[in-house]
């Protein structure tokens, strides 16, 4: 058994890449000194290291015309959410009214010291630097995590998966004794490993969560501001106007992010445009000495004078980042340079500007803070500033309606969410997709939600709740980050943690107080979404190891494949598993009630790893189940957590395709005779004499072709997908919470979520199911 436990399979050494050039997959051999060499591995990684990886944007590689064109068309896709904020941050803190003039500076003071800290220091300056490829997010942190240490319950991983030239990570030459030791700590604790899976779920439920809430939020803000130009239009008329632009909007993503995200972008533009100008106009006409606020002694006295008011209302103040979180998880799209450039230069002036221009106004209106924002507005630009509105808070929306999917994406590839079906929007844009499930799901909870809370107030509650949750186990996540593979100073990470830690946990505490006045919303719509992420992922890997439990040995294949009572018949037939060590037991299942086998058959395991994206040209490794004559393979097809199976990648084609080449590759290393001496984990291979080499080629070549003509025949001949359509049972003497976990509650996920088929759009005409009942 070789070191990854797949019995019985043919070793297969990886080509040598002459420098500064790129091999095909038949290139095998190159010269050293005179003699052939050829690399020696533990097992299938001939494809794994043929092609350098691909880290998404480049900001080193890509000119700067090309990083300003995608910080333009960051500002419309990422900052949808943070910018509409200032439609409702003063109406939400002061829900009681403003009961001292300088409570405003102290308000003001908070919001500039926040959006300083929170979105800028924290997210652009140090979380961006912790993308995964490129990619962000809860799962992108995770996978970081994972990568470094062994503490992911992922169990289909092989050795050769950090061969894929997008798994490595590019760690500091230092070493520090303290990232071994907290290393060691969490391999070492399973209830590290399983608070690590449990967090990163509750990241993601949280949100999801906020892609319920911030739609809701945002458009009931924009269009109440219609009450200011008429008192005909009643809180019941706003709700519904609001529901009819909700439901819009999700029937829009059918389309994809990038037809409705980029059709609305410019608005964005338009609207820091609007908010900075009229902040600029607001604080030059009412209060210039507003600029004052920027001394912190005014949040010292603002909690003086209010002591727990002043707490409670941070669950206000802290709307004025929400969206922030958007920041990383779309990073994908852009760059990091390329959102640090927006932000700084757009982003963060406008935003500042809006609220001192805000803060100015209220000095001399304090009666006017329930309605701040459109009370605030010179009468000339009042409908041109609701009509933009109105395109931002649909553009916010977007942002985190398609953040949703792509989390729900990753959730579902790393084996933590049931079977959705899964539908790339675009060509040009390789982060885009759509789940209809998940998107009308979305929508009936918004309209839920806005129909049963009718004001901003209540779902603010709410929405801080999710906000600063998920901004909290960020931190968590990036202190481990610090500490284990960035090796930051332990300075540093004390710093870190004093100052933004502290700043979270306070906001935290103060969120959770207004906890029955609609902050329980995001917690239970966590609750729902955990429950069904946990049955899914405790089940799903009890039947990876029941599978991993009773493999076939190599012995019973044998004895299956050798079978005189055995039908043989033209054809290529894929066994679909999910077992990435040996061969499943559905297969013996299969040959006991059809004693047929078509002539070439391929045991095909889909796997999903921990990082954004697997080269194409690395995505298929093979390895061959002896006896040879018998045609058996074993495939893993990898992915990672942001690829999508799509009719533009015609897998059958491609499968066929990798496997010629690996069956020529295997033949040229099978007829070498190598010998028994090593260099430095390298193989010599003995020299032929012109005759016996001339002798050998032909014997190769007769060989090659005719196993490459009965591929051609049997792909010819039809190719047949047998998916094993397995019920799982607890087994006897099960506990009773046992068997209402497999019996009842991933059963009836499984009855009403789509099969496996459907996700990877085999064809119907050519698939078989295999029905096997597994007792867990």
């Amino acid at each position: 058994m070789d070191s990854s436990g797949v019995s019985g399979i043919t070793e297969m050494p990886s080509e040598v890449a002459p420098k500064n050039s790129e091999q095909s997959v038949g290139q095998v051999s190159d010269e050293f000194n005179g003699k052939r060499i050829l690399r020696r591995f533990d097992s299938l990684d001939l494809e794994s290291s043929t092609v350098p990886g691909r880290h998404g944007h480049d900001s080193k590689a890509a000119g700067w015309s090309v990083i300003l064109h995608l910080a333009f068309q960051s500002i419309g896709i990422v900052y949808g959410d943070i910018g509409t904020s200032p439609l409702y941050v003063y109406a939400s803190t002061f829900t009681d009214g403003i009961k001292h003039n300088d409570d405003i500076l102290g308000v003001l003071s908070l919001i500039f010291y926040t959006l300083t800290l929170i979105p800028l220091v924290k997210y652009v300056f140090i979380v961006l630097q912790a993308n995964d490829n490129g990619e962000g997010g809860t799962f992108a942190l995770y996978s970081l995590i994972c990568r470094y240490a062994k503490v992911g319950l992922i169990p289909n991983q092989q050795a050769e998966d950090r061969d894929v030239s997008n798994f490595q990570l590019e760690l500091p030459s230092s070493r520090q004794r303290i990232a071994s030791v907290v290393k060691a700590k969490l391999e070492s604790s399973q209830f590290a490993k399983f608070f690590l899976l449990f967090a990163t779920m509750l990241g993601t439920s949280m949100v999801i969560g906020d892609g319920v809430l911030t739609p809701c939020i945002s458009v009931l803000s924009a269009v109440g501001g219609i009450t200011n130009a008429t008192t005909e239009i009643t809180e019941d008329m706003i709700v519904w106007i609001s529901v009819a632009i909700l439901i819009f909007l999700f029937m829009l993503q059918r389309f994809g992010t990038d037809k409705v995200g980029y059709t609305f972008a410019p608005i964005i533009c338009v609207w820091f445009a609007f908010i900075g100008g009229i902040g600029l106009f607001n604080f030059i006409k009412f209060d210039p000495t507003v600029v004052k606020a920027i001394k912190p002694q005014y949040i010292v006295q603002y909690f003086q004078r209010n002591k727990k008011e002043a707490w409670v209302s941070l669950g206000g103040i802290v709307l004025a980042i929400t969206g922030t979180e958007a920041l990383f998880a779309d990073v994908g799209h852009f760059t990091v340079r390329s959102i640090q450039i927006s932000m700084c230069s757009v982003t963060y002036p406008a935003l500042i500007l809006a609220y001192a221009g805000q803060a100015s106004f209220l000095r001399k209106h304090n009666d006017l803070v329930k309605e701040t924002f459109y009370k605030s507005i010179p009468e000339p630009m009042y409908w041109p500033m609701f009509v933009v509105a109105i395109f931002s808070s649909i553009v916010a929306s977007q942002a985190m309606i398609s953040g949703t999917f792509s989390i729900v994406q990753q959730s579902l590839s790393l084996g933590c969410f049931p079977r959705v079906k899964i539908v790339h929007t675009s060509a040009k844009y390789e982060g885009q997709v759509y789940i209809p499930e998940v998107n009308y799901l979305l929508m009936l909870a918004c309209v839920g939600v806005t129909l049963a809370f009718k004001s901003t107030t209540k779902i603010g509650n709410a929405y801080g709740i999710a906000v600063v949750f998920v901004m909290t186990l960020t931190s968590a996540f990036l202190v481990l980050i610090m500490i284990m593979i960035w090796k930051s100073h332990i300075l540093l990470v004390i710093s870190y943690v004093l100052v933004i830690g502290s700043v979270e946990l306070l906001y935290l505490s103060s969120v959770f107080y207004k906890f029955d006045q609609g902050g329980y919303l995001p917690l239970a719509f966590a609750a729902i979404l955990m429950t069904i992420m946990y049955i899914w992922n405790d089940v799903h890997r009890r039947k990876y190891f029941y599978e991993l439990d009773h493999k076939i040995s190599l012995e019973k294949l044998n004895e299956i494949a050798t079978d005189k009572n055995l039908c043989r018949m033209p054809g290529l037939a894929m066994f679909y598993s999910e077992l990435v060590q040996g061969i499943p037991p559905i297969f013996k299942h299969y040959v006991e009630n059809v004693p047929a086998l078509h002539s070439i058959l391929i045991f095909l395991t889909i796997k999903s790893l921990p990082i954004s994206k697997v080269p194409v040209e690395e995505r298929f490794l093979f390895r061959r189940v002896e006896p040879r004559d018998q045609n058996v393979f074993r495939c893993v097809v990898r992915y990672g957590y942001i690829d999508v199976r799509s009719e533009d990648e015609p897998f059958e084609k491609m499968l066929v395709e990798r496997l010629k080449q690996f069956i020529i590759n295997d033949f040229r290393f099978s007829q070498r005779k190598l010998s028994n001496g090593k260099n430095d984990g390298e193989l010599e291979v003995e020299f032929f004499n012109e005759e016996d080499e001339n002798e050998e080629v032909e014997h190769v070549k007769e060989e090659l072709e005719r196993e490459i003509e009965a591929m051609d025949q049997a792909s010819h001949a039809g190719i047949v997908h047998l998916i094993g359509e397995n019920e799982v049972v607890a087994r006897k003497g099960a506990s009773i919470g046992k068997r209402f976990l497999i019996n009842y509650a991933f059963n009836f996920l499984k009855k009403n979520l789509r099969q496996t088929e459907n996700v990877f759009e085999i064809p119907q005409k050519r698939m078989l199911k295999v029905g096997m009942t597994y007792e867990l």
